[in-house]
Order: C-alpha cells, then sequence, then structure tokens
C-alpha cells in the first residue's frame, strides 16, 4: 500500500514509513503543495494512493463518494513527526485491513 501524505503531515514521513509503505509521497513530490483538495483526491484515485491527512474533509468526503481512495484520517493534533511514525507503524495491522475490505472507506486513527 503507497499513501500519499497531504500537507498538513511532515514531507518526511514517506522516507521514515519506507519500509511499511513503499513508495508513498507526499503532496509536494508531485507539485501539490497548495493543491485544493479536489485535485489531492483526484491524484491519489488516479495513481492508487491511499490519502494520510489530518484534514477532516478528507474522510467527509470518502464517506460521500466512497473509494477510491481510501483515507486515513489522523487525529493527533500538533505533534512531533515521530508521533506520526508511530501511529501509522504500531497501526499497521489496522490500516492493511482498511486496505483489504472493499466496503471500508476510511479509517480514523487517534
Amino acid at each position: 500500500m503507497k499513501l500519499l501524505f497531504d500537507q498538513n503531515l511532515s514531507p518526511r514521513l514517506p522516507r521514515q514509513l519506507a519500509n511499511e509503505f513503499p513508495g508513498s509521497i507526499h503532496v509536494r513530490t508531485v507539485g501539490m503543495r497548495t493543491a485544493p483538495d479536489r485535485v489531492v483526491w483526484d491524484y491519489a484515485k488516479a495513481n492508487g494512493f491511499v490519502i494520510a491527512s489530518k484534514d477532516a474533509d478528507f474522510p467527509r468526503r470518502a464517506a460521500l463518494l466512497g473509494h477510491p481512495p481510501k483515507v486515513i484520517w489522523i487525529r493527533l493534533g500538533n505533534c512531533p513527526t515521530n508521533a506520526v511514525t508511530r501511529l501509522l507503524q504500531d497501526r499497521l495491522g489496522d490500516i492493511m485491513a482498511l486496505e483489504a475490505d472493499p466496503n471500508a472507506d476510511f479509517l480514523e486513527l487517534p
């Protein structure tokens, strides 16, 4: 599974999580640093990414439109990048279950 990290997450995350989520990128990498949510959504959909974001708009969009793409909603608030890295590593099983579940649109990670 490859993740597309939204602008509200650190651009260091793809490197820090390369073993768990190979092929992941940050929106900055593809010139979407200030892109609207719809553009990010369409890019993820067209390129087989799961969106990882702190933005509540993405799970709402997933609930409304369905998938693809699926969404991981990270609900940590302001925190160090390492806290996000640990969360995604610790919840790897839940994230893989999201990918495998044909009915799941998003996963909320507190």
